[in-house]
C-alpha cells in the first residue's frame, strides 16, 4: 500500500475535468508575469483538496498556478483573491512565503479566477512522524516549525498591510458560525451526530481569554510547508486559502491537533511513541511556542481550542464530501478524505468532553 508521501508527492498529468484552455493562459502569462519566456507545459500537483493548484513549466524557470475549481461554489470558498494578496504582503515582510506574480479575475482566461506564483524547489513532508528525516534531526524541523508560526503570529497585520484583511474580534463566536452555517447548509454531504452536538456546545463555551489579533493561516501543518532539500529550515509556507485576521491561539492549536489525531486522520501523532522517534512532546512543543511569542501562562484553554479546530476541519472535510457528491472535488484522493468525517467529528466531540 502506499504511503502518503507517496501518494501525494508530485505533479502528474492534468486530472479529468480539471483542464483548461492553455494557450490563452500562456497569453496571460506573456502579458502579465515578468520576464515569462515559453513554451509552457502544465501539469497538475497530485497534493490539495480544495483549489486545483498546477504547475508551470518553461525553459527558464518553473511556476505554480492555483485556481479556484470549477463548478457551482459555496459562495465564501476558494478565494484565490485573498490568497494571493496575503502571500504577497507576507512575502514583502520577510516571511517566509513564496513570491508571486499576477492574479486574473477575468474568467474569461482559463474559466476560473486564479493566481502565479513561484515555484520553491524543495521538499513536502506529508507525515507528521517524518519517516524520512534521521532521527536526530526531527526535533529540528519540529523547531523550525514552531519558530515560522511563532514568526507570523508576531507579525503586526496594520504594519504588514493586512489592517483590513478580516474583522477584528469575536474571532472564535465568527469562525464557530461561519462553520456551523456550511455544515448545515451542504445538505449533498449529509448531517454528522458528533457536528450536531458540536454546533451546539462550542458557542456555549467559548473561553474569555482576550481579543488578540493576528494573520492566522488557518491550515498550519507540515504538508503545507516547504523545507529546503537538505536542511531543517522553511522555505515557504503554503496554502493560505483559509487565512485572515484571527486569534493566533486558535492558530497554533489548530497545528497543534497533530498530537491528538490518530494516523488515520491526517497523519495524527496519537498513538506513537515519541520519545523513540525523537518528536517533543505536546507540552515542549507548546512551551517553545509560548517562548517565542512572550506567552508566560501558557495556553490553559487548549482542549476547548483543539475541540474548536477538530469541528473547523471535520466541517471542511464535510465540504469536500460534498464537492464529491456533486462532481467537483479538486483531488484524486477527495472520496478518501472525505469519508473521515464520522471518525473526526467524534474526536471532537471527545476534546470537548475533556474541556468540562
Amino acid at each position: 500500500m502506499a504511503t502518503r508521501q507517496q501518494e501525494m508527492s508530485g505533479a502528474g498529468e492534468v486530472r479529468a475535468g480539471l483542464g483548461f484552455d492553455e494557450a490563452a493562459l500562456e497569453t496571460w502569462l506573456k502579458a502579465n508575469v515578468e520576464g515569462y519566456a515559453g513554451p509552457l507545459t502544465v501539469r497538475q500537483f497530485n497534493g490539495g483538496q480544495s483549489n486545483p493548484t498546477y504547475q508551470l513549466v518553461t525553459p527558464g524557470r518553473n511556476y505554480v498556478l492555483r485556481r479556484k475549481p470549477p463548478g457551482v461554489l459555496l459562495k465564501s470558498a476558494h478565494a484565490v483573491d485573498r490568497e494571493y494578496r496575503v502571500i504577497t504582503a507576507l512575502y514583502g515582510a520577510g516571511f517566509p512565503a513564496p513570491r508571486t506574480f499576477g492574479l486574473c479575475t477575468d474568467d474569461a482566461v482559463i474559466g476560473t479566477w486564479f493566481y502565479v506564483m513561484d515555484c520553491v524547489e524543495g521538499r513536502i513532508i506529508w507525515d507528521n512522524t517524518f519517516p524520512d528525516v534521521s532521527r536526530a534531526d526531527r526535533p529540528l524541523y519540529f523547531d523550525a516549525m514552531n519558530a515560522t508560526i511563532a514568526q507570523l503570529h508576531n507579525l503586526d497585520p496594520v504594519a504588514i498591510g493586512l489592517g483590513d484583511f478580516g474583522k477584528p474580534g469575536n474571532y472564535f463566536a465568527r469562525q464557530i458560525g461561519r462553520w456551523s452555517k456550511q455544515y448545515l447548509e451542504d445538505s449533498d454531504a449529509g448531517r454528522v451526530p458528533s457536528m450536531d452536538r458540536l454546533v451546539e456546545w462550542l458557542p456555549a463555551n467559548i473561553p474569555d481569554d482576550g481579543d488578540e489579533t493576528r494573520v492566522v493561516h488557518g491550515d498550519y501543518r507540515c504538508d503545507n510547508m516547504i523545507f529546503h532539500p537538505t536542511e531543517p529550515r522553511v522555505l515557504a509556507v503554503l496554502d493560505w486559502e483559509l487565512s485572515t485576521l484571527g486569534h493566533p491561539l486558535a492558530d497554533f492549536s489548530y497545528h497543534l491537533m497533530m498530537y491528538r489525531m490518530p494516523p488515520t486522520a491526517t497523519a495524527g501523532l496519537m498513538g506513537f511513541d515519541l520519545p523513540a522517534l525523537n518528536i517533543p512532546s505536546e507540552e515542549d512543543y507548546t512551551a517553545a511556542y509560548c517562548a517565542r511569542t512572550g506567552r508566560t501562562g501558557g495556553i490553559p484553554n487548549i482542549d476547548f481550542y483543539v475541540a474548536f479546530n477538530m469541528f473547523r476541519l471535520a466541517a471542511i472535510i464535510h465540504g469536500i464530501r460534498g464537492r464529491v457528491v456533486r462532481g467537483t472535488a479538486a483531488s484524486a484522493h477527495a472520496k478518501k478524505t472525505a469519508e473521515g468525517v464520522e471518525m473526526l467529528a467524534d474526536h471532537a466531540w471527545a476534546q470537548a468532553e475533556r474541556a468540562g
